[in-house]
């Protein structure tokens, strides 16, 4: 990752706050552990397909300037800009709490996806292994599981998927909003081209694991042009199932994106941002459920219906997955405490 100077917008939850006086320092890769007690999250929103979310990490290398989470950094005291992206914050004892979770009487084996917040497969993922031993006490409870990822690095955990997927239930979303790779270079400067996920895609087909392209998010003016060839091309390589949001740009959001989006692509810089305006109502976000998915306006639903007209003349099926998962889930037998070893001296 290139070295860039500290850049976070004004963050409202800061005890304390820095003004660079002289020459602005780069942003440096730092780690931070996070010993919460509890490591998986129930969600309630209306608009999201899934009630509960594990999250080893928080902040993401991929970088990319329309991620949603950038704000929940602020309420670690980081910044959400250069912060979110190199002030990393990992989940250590991740496995051993998810597998707590799984032990209280009251939890029922229902689907857990990683991630709801940032990407699980992310390049630290590489060597801290924390994804990985989350599903492996999954498979081991026989739990259903979903996976939300842009990372490549998924093919390495091919065996533990391939076990879920036939003990309980596995479902994996590739996140692939571009095609073209200057366009994704651009807004996700650090994570794997297109034609890479793609070849994601078809490994993970290919192993038997029932996946899905997520085409998000569309940006009005931008990538809706690339929605057939995204489409099309996830197909060939093995996905059945296909869906999208509309970008989101909360709080902060908004800053960091157009900065970047007038920074990399100026000439088309004012027309996006037009289109986003377009699709929410004159303003470049709408926190409103039932909107904020999908926005509102003529435009807006001229982007839903390419999508769904596409994905059924490729083959595929526009949704997530929201059948109930089966009822896999079992806790394993205990084991005994090791007995005591006597002496007679």
């Amino acid at each position: 990752m290139k070295p860039r100077p500290i850049d976070n917008p004004p963050n409202p939850w800061a005890s304390t706050e820095v003004e660079y006086l002289d020459e602005i320092p780069p942003s440096k890769l730092e780690v931070w552990e996070d010993h919460s007690r509890q490591v998986v999250s129930h969600n309630d929103s209306p608009d999201v397909g899934f009630s509960w979310s594990v999250n080893p990490y928080r902040g993401c290398l991929h970088a990319c300037a329309y991620c949603y989470a950038r704000p929940t950094h602020q309420y670690l005291d980081f910044g959400a800009g250069t912060d979110f992206e190199t002030r990393l914050v990992v989940k250590p004892r991740a496995a051993e709490l998810l597998r707590d979770h799984f032990e209280r009487p009251s939890w029922k084996g229902e689907t857990v996806v990683f991630s709801g917040v940032t990407d699980c497969y992310q390049p630290l993922e590489a060597s801290l292994r924390l994804t990985r031993a989350c599903l492996e006490v999954c498979a081991e409870y026989r739990n259903p599981v979903g996976i939300i990822t842009k990372g490549v690095l998924i093919e390495r955990d091919l065996d533990v998927l391939q076990r879920l997927s036939h003990d309980a239930r596995l479902w994996v979303s590739v996140s692939l909003p571009f095609h073209k790779a200057e366009l994704a270079r651009a807004m996700e400067p650090y994570a794997a081209s297109p034609q890479r996920r793609l070849l994601a895609i078809r490994r993970l087909a290919e192993a038997g694991i029932n996946v899905a392209v997520s085409v998000a998010p569309i940006i009005p003016g931008l990538n809706d042009e690339d929605i057939h060839r995204v489409l099309t091309a996830a197909r060939e390589a093995g996905a059945t199932r296909a869906h999208y949001n509309l970008v989101r740009l909360p709080g902060p959001v908004k800053e960091v994106f157009e900065e970047r989006l007038r920074a990399k692509l100026p000439l088309r810089a004012e027309r996006v941002l037009h289109r986003i305006r377009e699709t929410r109502g004159g303003e470049l976000n709408d926190s409103r459920f039932k909107h904020r998915m999908r926005g509102e306006g003529l435009y807006a639903q001229t982007i839903h219906r390419l999508f769904e007209t596409t994905a059924r003349r490729v083959g595929m099926r526009a949704s997530y997955i929201t059948e109930e998962a089966p009822e896999t889930f079992r806790r394993p037998p205990r084991k005994p405490p090791p007995s005591p070893q006597l002496s007679l001296f």
